[in-house]
């Protein structure tokens, strides 16, 4: 596969300024000027046609004119010109674009906005060109010299990459950065996203080796399929944190005016960041203070608890109480921690955590407690703080955190308070890529950073299928219920039908029987037994308690028509028009042992559906607590959803009550999962109560919202995670009776596929890569096996030998930025070939492209491949000569019927 495909917007060899100007000030004059200023060694053609020369340049009357080719567009005209320039950009074969203009877009005042932008766009794709902005601040590349932006300070270079909305939060980033000597490897600002947005900018910066961490501002996302594909794939790659805006109502309203673009719930932006492996921060300095600690080692956090050292109790307490607002649990020190410490500590220290050394700590006292700290077992990492006292060397305790850090995976964190006196020891520190912070809240401020992030990225990995029992649920029989509803013109789905929906998942559900009338209402209670709870049966009517459409406690069958002659007049009382069909009769489920939960489901605008799980009954809106992820779920993601939330602590065994069966709340919220998965009609699902206790859990009552989802060929298009495609997997039977399993490829196959790479041949790893290769390296390992299986696909061959697995062929496709087309790549291990491999890889993934509506298959073929390209007009691929590269055959096959 060739260079990504916007490479030619971040490593442009020749760029073109159309409204580049002489004009002191005007931004056509300013971007000119920082393009010559900051060493960009590429050619630059400036366009103006009322000028010859601009800025001792020859000027060109338009694009035209340029004849030499023009990897890159910068645009500072008119709103009303801009269309036609993408015309003769795309006509000139202009690859890339970026619009710094206005007045384009929804955000730009009256209809005329929109239509111009709409007609751009159509010029951009019809020649292929991509576009960052409009109205956006631009594109800096500090080790490039590349400044194509109207701001005059240049970024320092660096190994950050910042990806903003704001542009002037671009320029506030680039100069908070320079004070702190920090720097930048691209600042890009997307502006109003026209076209290129988060997604495609997060895939790129992926596989850029001078970016080693991304840093993103978010005020609103277009595109969330796009968008949470590009940032799973980069935060697999390198640290990805994000600052997202408006998470209140009235920055809410401000994002909107802004972008123009959908705003979401923040709770559920939140759940996407943890699924897709991101942290979040919520301001610039803890997004920056994020990424450098991120980003100086790769550390490998285990658990959560933090020790503190110190030499001073205010520090510390600081720090603690930090500490529990972050709910970052501190280490307790045992016996036998005390007893190992003591004899090398003065008398009078803490014995306790933090460890407080008193103000006569010595180097040697804190490298006693460091080393013991970082050999605890339950210790994940370590913070040392420092104020300058008269007995405690400054600089000789920072060496020896520094030489003893070295030889730990644990995280250390240093803060050293004050100014002169601990300058040396802060450049040691700087020196030796040793986090360190001013004050003890940032510290532990991003120890809780680094734990989140390895949370976050143990979610990442997992790709759950929308199905994780052995049982199928009747998916026929509830789109049945759900479609007869949607025809009918409803939305809320009766009791009867939301519990038949719920039942056809197998949630454990109470009984219920529903009367219509008062007799068969005596004779359900009469079959259920008492104490009942009677419900109102009105599809129209959501909020039945409101209406006094429920009645608890109904211990006698002498009550039974008295409660439904009386629910009934007083519900006709409040709703006359109403559709009231009868009443449902539940036993109350009381356990001595039960605590009420509550599960739900919302569609976000934006990234689909999401499930909750938190206290339920009287107390939810109380405790406030819901958890919320994104589906599938499977039983790791359920259990980290569990215990997450408040209620957890209730749920577990205190006050001689015993544990709730947690496997079976797992397997509710694993149900539900299924659910939203197979359902893409679901709005909202609304269980409350579930009881869960120690013999297991139960659904007490469910409500559903459905409304009509457009048809579409991608499987699962209203999830922003899409599950791994388990029924994709099969076998097959080589000619020699060897068996094959076909299957999508996994995370987990990180190792098999490395051995395959091993295993190949150097004429097959060049035929497949084009260059020697020895071995993949993390990063394109980790491309390789995590995929979104929405925009791509890969098939690995394997035979199983005494359970031992070995891929013996790997097929992928990659859908291009048209989203119609795609690019293939196949390889066979060496000893394998000629037994039909390549074929049946080549058919399956045919097959998937043709499902997901993609039309042409490609694939860039070295001539010297003689096997390759016979088997892939064996296939029915078209063999074409490449003109500019007689050393390659493309192969193109039309996937849909002309």
């Amino acid at each position: 596969m060739g260079p990504h495909y916007l490479n030619h917007l971040f490593d442009p060899k020749s760029i073109a300024v159309l409204g580049a100007s002489e004009r002191e000030h005007s931004r056509g004059s300013i971007i000119f000027r920082n393009l010559l200023a900051c060493g960009f060694k590429g050619k630059l053609y400036p366009v103006n046609p009322n000028h010859s020369t601009v800025q001792n340049h020859r000027a060109y009357k338009s694009i035209n004119d340029i004849q030499q080719p023009v990897d890159l567009a910068i645009i500072i005209s008119p709103a009303a010109t801009v269309p036609d320039i993408i015309r003769q950009c795309g006509v000139e074969g202009v690859n890339a674009a970026i619009i710094l203009s206005d007045g384009l877009g929804e955000t730009a005042a009256g209809n005329t906005g929109a239509k111009l932008q709409a007609e751009m766009m159509k010029y951009a794709h019809q020649y292929g060109v991509r576009i960052l902005g409009p109205n956006c601040l631009g594109l800096m590349l500090p080790k490039k010299g590349l400044n194509a932006t109207f701001t005059q300070q240049m970024a320092n270079p660096g190994h950050m990459a910042l990806v903003s909305q704001s542009g002037a939060l671009c320029t506030a980033a680039i100069d908070w950065a320079r004070a702190e000597g920090l720097g930048y490897s691209a600042v890009i600002s997307l502006g109003d996203v026209a076209d290129i947005g988060f997604g495609e900018i997060l895939d790129y910066l992926a596989m850029d080796p001078s970016t080693h961490s991304i840093l993103l501002y978010i005020e609103a996302i277009r595109d969330a399929r796009s968008f949470i594909s590009g940032l799973r794939i980069a935060a697999r790659i390198k640290p990805v944190v994000v600052v997202k805006a408006g998470r209140f109502q009235q920055g809410l309203q401000t994002a909107i005016h802004h972008t123009g673009a959908v705003i979401g719930s923040d709770d559920v932006f939140h759940a996407a960041l943890r699924r897709a492996g991101a942290v979040r921060a919520y301001t610039i300095q803890q997004m920056v203070n994020a990424a450098e600690i991120l980003s100086r080692r790769h550390y490998h956090v285990k658990g959560d608890q933090l020790a503190i050292i110190t030499n001073g109790r205010g520090p510390a307490i600081m720090a603690c109480d930090r500490a529990v607002e972050l709910e970052v649990p501190l280490f307790e020190l045992e016996q036998t921690d005390l007893d190992q410490l003591n004899p090398h500590l003065l008398a009078n220290w803490s014995h306790a955590n933090p460890l407080d050394l008193l103000g006569d700590a010595t180097a040697e006292h804190y490298q006693v407690a460091l080393n013991h700290c970082l050999q605890a077992g339950k210790v994940a990492g370590v913070l040392v703080l420092l104020s300058p006292q008269t007995m405690t060397d400054a600089t000789a305790v920072a060496r020896l955190v520094i030489e003893t850090s070295q030889n730990s995976p644990k995280p250390v964190i240093a803060c050293w308070m004050g100014s002169a006196q601990v300058a040396e020891a802060n450049r040691l520190f700087r020196q030796h890529n040793l986090p360190h912070f001013d004050t003890p809240e940032f510290c532990v401020g991003a120890f809780a950073l680094l734990t989140s992030y390895q949370r976050n990225q143990q979610l990442l990995m997992q790709v759950p299928g929308p199905f994780t029992q052995h049982r199928n649920p009747d998916i026929a029989g509830a789109r049945l219920i759900v479609e007869e509803a949607l025809a009918s013109g409803r939305q809320h789905l009766s009791s009867l039908e939301s519990r038949a929906v719920v039942r056809a998942f197998h949630l454990p559900l109470a009984p219920a029987i529903y009367a219509s009338n008062a007799n068969d209402a005596l004779i359900a209670a009469e079959t259920l037994g008492f104490p009942l709870a009677m419900k109102i049966n009105a599809p129209d009517i959501q909020h039945r308690s409101d209406v006094g459409g429920v009645r608890l406690n109904i211990s006698s069958a002498a009550t039974v028509r008295h409660n439904f002659h009386e629910m009934l007049a007083t519900v006709r009382e409040q709703y006359p028009d109403a559709e009231i069909q009868g009443v449902t009769l539940e036993p109350m489920y009381r356990r001595a042992h039960g605590r009420e939960l509550m599960i739900g489901v919302v569609r976000d605008p934006v990234f689909g559906p999401a499930i909750s799980i938190g206290a339920g009954g009287v107390i939810a809106e109380v405790m406030q607590d819901p958890f919320t992820s994104l589906p599938p779920l499977n039983q790791f993601l359920a259990q980290h959803m569990i215990s997450r939330t408040r209620v957890n602590k209730l749920l577990r065994a205190f006050r001689g009550m015993p544990a709730i069966d947690f496997n079976a709340l797992e397997e509710v919220l694993l149900r539900v999962s299924e659910l939203v998965c197979e359902i893409p009609e679901i709005r909202k699902i609304d269980i409350n109560p579930l009881i869960a206790d120690d013999q297991g859990a139960l659904v007490v009552d469910v409500k559903i919202q459905v409304d009509a989802q457009p048809a579409t060929t991608r499987p699962y298009a209203h999830m922003a995670v899409h599950p791994y495609p388990a029924a994709l997997e099969s076998n097959a039977e080589l000619a020699d009776g060897t068996t094959l399993l076909i299957r999508p490829i996994r995370p987990e196959d990180a190792s098999l596929e490395q051995d395959f790479i091993r295993r190949l041949s150097p004429q097959s790893i060049y035929f497949r890569f084009m260059q020697t290769l020895n071995k993949l390296t993390p990063e394109m390992l980790m491309r390789f096996t995590q995929i979104d299986y929405d925009l791509e696909m890969a098939f690995v061959a394997m035979v199983i030998h005494q359970q031992q697995e070995t891929v013996v062929g790997v097929a992928r496709y990659m859908t291009n930025p048209d989203g119609t087309s795609c690019e293939f790549a196949l390889v066979v291990a060496d000893d394998w070939h000629h037994k039909g491999i390549g074929s049946r890889l080549m058919l399956e993934l045919i097959k998937v492209a043709r499902q997901r509506g993609l039309t042409e298959m490609e694939g860039e073929i070295l001539t010297e491949n003689q096997g390759m390209l016979a088997l892939m007009k064996k296939l029915g691929f078209t063999i074409r000569i490449q003109p500019d590269d007689l050393q390659l055959r493309r192969a193109v096959l039309r996937l849909t019927q002309s």
